[in-house]
């Protein structure tokens, strides 16, 4: 038996005491003793502050995101330590890629959503906002990295990916934390932490790991700090509640155990690949990490008409599971963590069955293969019947964390998505129909009541990720019950680590501070075409004005020829009544190729290539006659990495250059604003 370190102030240090014991799910015995008890929780915090911040602060969010991608395939390359580690939780193999190499996908997720934000420390949110009649005067909002520490305090169920799939959120952002897990398996975090540390990838300070209990952490947590839970409910609300939380104003996001619910629709009769679809998910989320996850299925909501038939199907795929030790052949459901846990299961148990019975498995005979059920923490999947789910509510209330759920009848959709709202807010339902009405319906009137709605059909179910898999761009959280909270969510997940700031000035303040051009600001024209300069020459707010053109009906024909559009309002001036156009237009898309053979300069140069079109607006119309211009503007610049291992323009040092493309009519109004890209060669 050894002890657990923890990773504080730079250093691996034993935490006092005993410590609380970890056991091997399958043999009862003491893997290691986690204890973080005598440490230094305000000094640990503060460490986070001043050392792992600063550092993070001063990296844009592309350098941010290779660092994340560095250190996912690092991990990556040492994956099958830690899934023999893992399997001393009772895990099978499925279960712990899940854990393993879901968190590491999650590193790979946010390494990549780099590319939605600027090639700066910070991200600039939205658009400027005119606060004067002359423009002098404007808004916008600027989102910066809080000056804190993540606090993230993590279940037992998964390890791994309970802290990757959090870091990786708030280290894009530029934030450090300090990671907590379940002191009950703590010993797998631990191993994941030292290759982190170990691959000197992040920045010291920036990654901090207590094994304990952690009591007494949240006493030093201030208004700078973000805190994340996830775990039971009950506890969840007590750190609500935390005094310091509520002092300071500490934002506060929750992820609870749920009382999750998939629904069968009433077109999903046996015989249809909806049915078996079904059964299937609600087998495969019961038997999934023995029923540990917190989006597990608890309430299989059936029609009426069929209850019988998916209790009979449901019993026959539930059969075919044979339990034991996972590195057995055969073994397809492995233990509890512990049994501990498995003692909180039978409590619940006993409690849920009084009012409504086991209809599927036997919890006192079971065959357990490789192990013994004396010693391990081993429980069979088992199906409680609640046939009055609107009466009798103790299903709707209480959660066995275990392999665990309940079989309930409803009589039409509109009782469905009733019985699915007694939950009281999950992290996730399901609706397993092909008939989009249903799905329609249940989705617009449950909505409000689940976090995640996954839509399961014979046309999803080839790719679906399934029932219980949260996905890292995507929000996992939800409602009441669920905890309020929502993690990870793509962009919307990093800005939980940001200060919304807004700031308000001329135009030409506000683009000093964003370093992104914004309309009404100076404009610096140079003798050199932009386009004869390299990334790392250009600068924002560079501006060249080109030559004009006086558009023609001969252009608009023209156009229309090479394009064959021939819309009615180019090309019939006899069909304009009606219309807002006195005369023949011409094409938004000929004004914007123009403008583009107006600013182009034709020889070879450091520009690569048209990466593409962010945003495009035609303001006014363009008939024969009028005479456009362009004011081509550097309006932000992003550098790229560049791999030397790859032939062709991937090799090359180079960055993404957005230009705004203003045209403008003889009377100097904009007719045409876009925003484009090109890729653009570095110097060095």
């Amino acid at each position: 038996m050894s002890a657990l370190h923890n990773y504080v102030l730079g250093a691996w240090v034993a935490g006092d005491g005993e410590g609380t014991p970890q056991y091997n799910a399958y043999t009862g015995d003491i893997i290691a003793t986690a204890s973080d008890a005598g440490l230094d929780y305000g000094a640990i915090l503060d460490y986070a502050r001043r050392t792992g911040g600063p550092p993070l602060r001063r990296l844009t969010f592309q350098e941010r995101g290779r660092l994340l991608k560095a250190l996912a395939f690092y991990l990556l390359e040492r994956k099958e330590k830690y899934y023999s580690l893992s399997h001393w939780t009772g895990a099978t193999r499925p279960d712990s890629w899940v854990d393993i190499e879901g968190g590491i996908g999650n590193l790979f997720a946010y390494s990549s959503l780099r590319r939605r934000f600027p090639d700066e420390p910070y991200f600039v949110e939205g658009e400027l906002v005119r606060l004067s009649k002359e423009n002098t005067f404007v808004g916008h909002h600027i989102l910066v990295p809080k000056h804190g520490v993540a606090v993230h305090i993590n279940a037992f169920n998964f390890p791994v990916w309970g802290m990757l799939e959090k870091i990786a959120v708030n280290l894009l952002a530029g934030v450090p934390a300090v990671v907590k897990p379940s002191e009950q398996t703590s010993f797998l975090t631990e191993a994941i932490v030292r290759d982190i540390i170990a691959s000197g990838i992040l920045p010291e300070g920036a990654l901090q790991l207590l094994v304990g209990t952690g009591r007494g952490l949240l006493d030093h947590v201030t208004s700078q700090d973000v805190v994340t839970f996830t775990g039971s409910a009950e506890t969840g609300k007590k750190l609500r509640t935390h005094p310091a939380i509520v002092q300071h104003s500490v934002p506060y996001t929750m992820e609870a155990d749920s009382l999750n619910a998939a629904v069968l629709g009433e077109d999903a009769v046996p015989g249809t690949p909806e049915f078996d679809l079904f059964i299937k998910e609600v087998r495969r989320e019961m038997v999934t990490k023995a029923g540990q996850k917190c989006t597990a299925v608890r309430r299989i909501i059936v029609p009426e008409s069929l209850l019988e038939a998916v209790q009979a199907a449901l019993a026959k795929a539930l059969a075919q599971t044979t339990i034991g030790d996972p590195s057995v052949e055969g073994v397809r459901m492995g233990a509890l963590i512990n049994r501990l846990q498995l003692d909180r299961v039978r409590e619940k148990l006993a409690l849920l069955s009084a009012q409504t019975p086991v209809v599927i498995g036997n919890p006192d005979a079971f065959e357990v293969i490789g192990a013994s059920r004396d010693t391990g923490a081993f429980l069979p999947p088992l199906v409680l019947l609640n046939e009055r789910p609107l009466q009798q509510t103790l299903s709707h209330e209480t959660e066995c964390f275990g392999p665990v759920s309940t079989l309930m009848p409803y009589k039409n959709l509109d009782e469905a998505i009733q019985i699915a709202q007694l939950g009281k807010g999950s992290l996730v339902s399901t609706i397993c129909s092909f008939d989009r009405r249903i799905q329609r319906e249940y989705v617009l009137n449950a909505a409000a009541y689940h976090g995640r709605i996954l839509m399961l059909n014979r046309e999803s179910a080839k790719e679906s990720t399934g029932h219980g898999s949260p996905m890292p761009l995507l929000v996992h959280g939800g409602p009441g019950h669920a905890g309020g909270g929502e993690e990870m969510g793509g962009l919307r997940g990093v800005t939980h680590y940001l200060q919304r700031t807004a700031i308000q000035g001329h135009p030409s303040d506000i683009t000093a501070v964003t370093n992104q051009f914004q309309p009404g600001a100076a404009q610096t024209e140079t003798p050199v075409h932009p386009f004869k300069k390299h990334f790392d020459e250009l600068f924002v707010g560079e501006t060249l004005i080109t030559a004009k053109h006086t558009v023609s009906e001969a252009d608009i024909h023209n156009f229309a020829n090479v394009s064959g559009d021939n819309f009615y309002a180019h090309m019939d001036a006899t069909a304009l009544e009606g219309t807002p156009f006195t005369g023949r237009v011409a094409h938004g898309y000929f004004v914007l190729s123009k403008a583009a053979g107006l600013f182009v300069d034709a020889k070879k140069g450091p520009v690569l290539l048209n990466y593409g079109l962010d945003e495009c607006r035609f303001t006014k119309p363009v008939y024969p006659g009028m005479t456009i211009g362009v004011k081509l503007t550097v309006k932000e610049k992003i550098e790229q990495e560049s791999d030397p291992n790859k032939e062709g323009v991937a090799a090359i040092p180079r960055g993404i250059v957005k230009w705004l493309v203003d045209v403008y009519d003889e009377s100097g109004e904009t007719v045409a604003i876009a925003t484009i890209l090109t890729m653009v060669r570095k110097k060095v």
